[in-house]
């Protein structure tokens, strides 16, 4: 199937907040890990969300280049065309734009997307503003969702902090992990409901970054409920806000059904899929050592040190854990046909 349009999008994101689940939305650095991830929507039958950060698109663009919008297009391009042959539907994301990356990275891939005019190159695109004041963060948050509304693309934006680090940005773990009903008003008041534009929000509730032995992360899903029921009760409206899941690595399957609940319809997951991916990759080098080596001046074995030997494995390992994430957010068997 292809990209989905940004009408297909928009129904993928209603059915899952009726339906009472959620996609997992995979972050990519390579073509290898973009059909990871879509073998493993296909072997789950779920849609899916696959989505690109700041530092992953610059490493896209090569190494020595570091071109975060080159990375990015070249990523969105090459889906366009493998995207074709798995009977699933995906939508592309960037991920975590902060303020100082902002020219750099998701002003100039909307204002591309409003060149070539049709469906966007992404079909949506996130704001970063947890590390700004809320009402810089906010003020943001209009002039980018008017731009995304202008080039029919879904924004997500960020408020309270998430805490841990990815891509170099690191988040203190601290009570500010924990969006607050006010916070949540002020943000309905500055970009509406829907009216000004459609965009997801990611409200904080004790959400890390990277991995972390059990314990140490002190989620509070009823946190959701709260801004969930504060927003509602003011414009009449049932669980107002699209909500995404940040840093979700680790957490306990009854906190990621609670979440969810409560109208969570998105949740990012990094952490784990890299590892499931590495995984595969030590276990044949240190099966093949001597294969992989040219030891002691021996010719080693073309067969092992093939990347593509590895590759396959690597990637079969990154699916299998991606298929677990959809049935772990209820989103397997739930493909749009």
């Amino acid at each position: 199937m292809p990209i989905a349009t940004p009408e297909v999008y928009a129904e993928m994101l209603d059915r899952a907040k009726a339906g009472g689940f959620a996609y997992p939305a995979i972050n990519v650095t390579s073509s290898q890990t973009l059909n990871a991830a879509l073998r493993g929507f296909a072997e789950a039958e779920s849609d899916g969300i696959i989505q690109v950060s700041t530092g992953g698109a610059e490493f896209l663009s090569g190494a020595t280049i570091k071109d975060m919008v080159s990375g990015a297009v070249a990523l969105a391009d090459y889906a366009r065309v493998v995207a074709r042959n798995y009977p699933v539907t995906v939508a592309l994301h960037t991920d975590h734009c902060p303020k100082d990356k902002l020219d750099g990275f998701m002003r100039p891939l909307v204002e591309l997307s409003l060149e070539r005019g049709g469906d966007p190159i992404f079909q949506s695109h996130m704001w970063d503003g947890s590390a700004v004041p809320l009402e810089e963060n906010l003020e943001i948050a209009k002039e980018l969702l008017d731009k995304c509304h202008r080039a029919n693309i879904v924004m997500e934006m960020e408020i309270g902090v998430v805490g841990g680090e990815e891509d170099g940005v690191v988040g203190e773990i601290n009570e500010k992990l924990y969006t607050t009903p006010e916070d949540a008003l002020a943000t309905a008041e500055a970009v509406g409901l829907g009216d000004k534009g459609r965009y997801m929000l990611a409200a904080t509730f004790g959400n890390v970054h990277g991995v972390y032995k059990p314990g140490h992360v002190k989620l509070r899903p009823a946190v959701l409920k709260e801004i969930q029921d504060a927003v509602g009760a003011k414009y009449g409206k049932d669980r107002p806000f699209d909500l995404v899941f940040h840093g979700g690595s680790g957490s306990l399957l009854e906190e990621i059904h609670e979440a969810i609940s409560y109208g969570v319809v998105k949740m990012n997951i990094d952490t784990d899929t890299q590892y499931a991916f590495t995984r595969p990759i030590a276990d044949h080098m240190f099966k093949n050592y001597d294969g992989v080596l040219k030891v002691d001046g021996d010719v080693g074995n073309k067969k092992v040190y093939d990347p593509r030997s590895y590759g396959k494995s690597a990637e079969a390992g990154m699916a299998a854990r991606i298929v677990r994430a959809c049935q772990d957010l209820k989103s397997a068997g739930t493909k749009i046909t």
